[in-house]
């Protein structure tokens, strides 16, 4: 278990939008027995069920028939069916209660347009529950390493005390990946780090060959995985091909590529929670650039009628953008200096002379080099750009630099407010 691993609420479809903004999950890793397992699973599947169960319900509504229901119909008939089902009744009815509770609220982030409608839940995909009215006493700590959760109907279950579990907690969620383990994460409001007070502001330029450069020339690179790991999971990718859908081989290659993409994301994560930490302690403004990472990382492949073109480039790219971990980066820098991130018009950036100020494509000799047109000065191409974005420069329409107040060549305006 890392020792920052904190994972945002917005990815939790059961929490409203204002309230994702400003809570984050504190995770452990999760050490159940194996009877304890068997119990998780069991709440895993009733609130994937509850939670499927009302997605149907939905899907059959279409304009000019009666409302889907709601979570107090729909919470009524789950008094029903477990008194009709003893499968049913032998689960928690706090987490199937709490599954629909969470539909009910995806439902309305939906609605108001802050989420996506919520789909269907998959086995070995979507394992886990939520449970609420959680009390200081259901947490325990065992000793330096280890503590314990109340989960209903299953007991106490250890998990790794890396960290101090957030204060007022109230509730938690436990979930397995694919790689099969098990994590519990605490919803709790961060505390922000505070600015050092000293107005140094820096900008972060994002890119493929280097995940972030700085202002200040500082290159940070993602950790990936090692030659060793790449070339194990190339054999293990082929060998899954060869395997026959459904075979008990399947199965067991297929949970060792999901070791090594927990690994791979563990360390990518752990990255993004060392660096953005870093940048909030020692800078008091960060500006970045705004950009639309879910648009830029869209297929390709277009639609029968008008098929894409260079899909398997694009794929390619795509890859490489999810793994530098853009948006994960500005996300927890936006957690940890609320208020302190500011996002700048990435157009012209890299064409950009962070001299003089001069806009020209032939400045950007390489994908590493620069070297002004104009007044000659030379510098590695992402600390160009970098600086560009510190230095909170747009190119508008026009061609011309925007300053914070606006751009300067545009032609004067007749000033209405003289205007009786």
């Amino acid at each position: 278990m890392r020792r920052s691993d904190v994972a945002r609420l917005r990815l939790w479809p059961g929490l409203s939008a204002s309230a994702a903004n400003v809570i984050t999950m504190s995770r452990y890793r999760l050490l159940p027995t194996p009877d304890q397992e068997v119990g998780l699973l069991e709440h895993a599947r009733h609130a994937r069920y509850m939670w499927n169960l009302a997605v149907e319900q939905h899907a059959h509504w279409q304009p000019g028939r009666t409302s889907a229901p709601g979570y107090t119909e729909q919470s009524r008939q789950l008094t029903e069916a477990r008194a009709a089902f003893a499968w049913l009744r032998a689960g928690s009815q706090t987490v199937q209660q709490q599954a629909l509770r969470d539909f009910a609220q995806a439902m309305r982030n939906y609605i108001a347009g802050s989420h996506r409608r919520p789909n269907w839940r998959k086995a070995g995909v979507h394992e886990g529950f939520r449970q609420v009215a959680v009390r200081a006493e259901h947490v325990q700590r065992l000793n330096r390493h280890h503590g314990q959760v109340w989960v209903p109907k299953v007991g106490w279950v250890r998990f790794r005390w890396t960290r101090r579990i957030p204060d007022g907690v109230k509730s938690y969620r436990v979930t397995r990946d694919r790689a099969g383990r098990w994590h519990i994460a605490f919803a709790a409001i961060p505390t922000p780090i505070p600015a050092p007070g000293t107005g140094a502001v820096v900008g972060v330029d994002r890119g493929v060959a280097v995940s972030a450069t700085l202002s200040t020339g500082e290159r940070l690179h993602v950790p990936v995985l090692a030659g060793a790991e790449q070339r194990r999971l190339v054999r293990l990718r082929r060998r899954l091909a060869r395997c026959r859908r459904g075979s008990n081989r399947r199965t067991k290659i297929k949970a060792m590529i999901a070791h090594l993409a927990a690994r791979a994301k563990d360390r990518r994560k752990d990255w993004v929670e060392k660096v953005s930490t870093d940048l909030a302690r020692r800078f008091d403004v960060i500006r970045v650039e705004h950009l639309r990472v879910k648009d830029m990382t869209r297929s390709a492949r277009g639609t029968v009628a008008e098929p894409g073109r260079r899909v398997r480039q694009k794929a390619g790219l795509n890859r490489a953008i999810l793994a530098h971990a853009w948006g994960l980066l500005v996300s927890r820098l936006e957690h940890k200096a609320a208020g302190r991130v500011e996002r700048v018009v990435a157009a012209y950036t890299s064409q950009t002379c962070s001299a003089c100020g001069h806009v020209a494509r032939e400045s950007r000799e390489s994908q590493a080099s620069f070297r002004c047109v104009a007044c000659g000065f030379g510098c590695n191409a992402d600390v160009n750009a970098a600086r560009n974005i510190a230095a909170g420069r747009a190119v508008t329409a026009r061609g011309a630099l925007q300053p914070p107040g606006g751009a300067v060549n545009r032609e004067p305006q007749l000033d209405t407010s003289l205007i009786w």
